[in-house]
């Protein structure tokens, strides 16, 4: 059959809409790619082998790639037993994660299958995927390298493996019920039910979809394949230091999803910042500098450090303000804060007769709190349902 090349177009917010009328038992293969012209018409000739003809199958890769990909996938599209198209967009947004969002919006079929086009995931196990899903009736069946029968020899040398079970262990870690049932949270390779991807609004950053819908779509079954971590078939890894910070971002805003769980990161962030601030005032103060005019250009250095953790740990799905208003606002509150701590312990010790330092304390919380509901309701004010708005 033929290929449908879609042309690039822009994209708005990643929000899914209803499922589109699924077909009974078929099978989308959802295949992110960046820059893996060298590995596609490989992949196309193991899934034409692998996949049985009982099942209704098709394949859309979704490509930000630089290179020739797109016309590698136009040309080997017509000698494939079965439909196959891209999606090319213009810009990566959300990285692979992003990506694979882009393709279940447009997934029709009862099953979505998410891969990698390095042929590090085994095409020949997407039926047994989905095989045990339908036996199980499992809303997810996820590609394990932990469990009997798998294998991360794939993964090449001892750092690459270091740190790909640091990261599952980290990620186990911070999300125990979510993550129950599932060894591998790293795997880029899954089959799940399109109904099963419930969550309004997927954010992803990065490469690692699978732990964006467990998390946020939460399915309420769970099964496992093993499956032995192939070597890559062509062109270079994706995983970079980049990549690494930007999971470390994704976990945090994951961990950071609910309000009282902003409201202990902002807690952290504020109190980390401590440290710039008071290296500032060491710093100021040995230039000679007046300690009152050092306290306040040095606590200016923590309203900086404080401003750029929240931007990226706590609140990166919600910059739809210009950076430097974003910045300003920030700054004005956190400073702000200063002048009414002051009258508030006043007030503590001259009317309600308390020490000075539990007057101090109870201040200090005190704007605390109100510093938090001012930065997510002036800074950081959510998206309004039906806007769409470029960050």
């Amino acid at each position: 059959m033929g290929e449908d090349l879609w042309a690039p177009h822009a994209l708005g917010d990643p929000e899914l809409s209803p499922p589109p009328a699924s077909a009974p038992g078929g099978v989308t293969l959802v295949i992110p790619t960046f820059n893996e012209a060298g590995n596609v018409g490989e992949l196309l000739k193991r899934l034409g082998a692998a996949l049985p003809a009982h099942l209704p199958c098709e394949v859309l890769f979704v490509d930000d790639s630089t290179d020739d990909t797109p016309a590698v996938i136009e040309q080997a599209a017509p000698q494939c037993a079965f439909p196959v198209s891209v999606l090319h967009r213009e810009r990566a947004d959300g990285g692979l994660g992003g990506a694979v969002v882009e393709g279940v919006k447009r997934a029709g079929t009862e099953w979505i299958v998410v891969m990698d086009a390095d042929l590090q995931h085994p095409p020949h196990l997407v039926p047994e995927l989905v095989g045990e899903g339908e036996r199980t009736g499992a809303e997810l069946v996820v590609a394990s390298r932990y469990i009997a029968g798998g294998s991360r020899a794939g993964l090449a040398g001892s750092y690459r493996i270091a740190v790909s079970r640091a990261a599952t262990w980290l990620t186990k870690g911070l999300f125990p019920r979510a993550l129950r049932g599932i060894s591998d949270p790293m795997s880029g390779f899954f089959a799940m039910r399109r109904s099963a991807v419930t969550a309004p609004s997927l954010k992803p950053l990065g490469y690692k979809i699978l732990l964006e819908l467990t998390v946020r779509c939460r399915p309420a079954k769970v099964a496992e394949v093993p499956f032995v971590f192939q070597d890559r078939y062509s062109g270079e890894s994706k995983s970079t230091a980049r990549e690494g910070l930007r999971f470390l971002a994704h976990l945090a805003a994951l961990r950071t999803a609910s309000t009282p769980a902003r409201m202990i990161g902002f807690g952290l962030i504020g109190l980390s910042g401590f440290v710039p601030n008071l290296l500032a005032l060491w710093l100021l103060t040995g230039t000679g500098m007046n300690y009152l005019a050092a306290e306040i250009v040095a606590n200016q250095a923590g309203v900086l450090w404080n401003f750029l953790l929240i931007e990226t740990l706590l609140f990166r799905d919600r910059r739809h303000r210009h950076r430097a208003d974003r910045a300003g606002r920030f700054a004005l509150l956190a400073n702000a804060d200063l002048l009414l701590r002051i009258p508030l312990i006043a007030v503590f010790v001259a009317r309600l007769g308390m020490a000075v330092l539990p007057a101090t304390a109870l201040a200090l919380v005190t704007t605390f709190f109100l510093r938090f509901a001012a930065t997510e309701t002036l800074v950081y004010l959510p998206r309004r349902a039906g806007r769409t708005t470029r960050s």
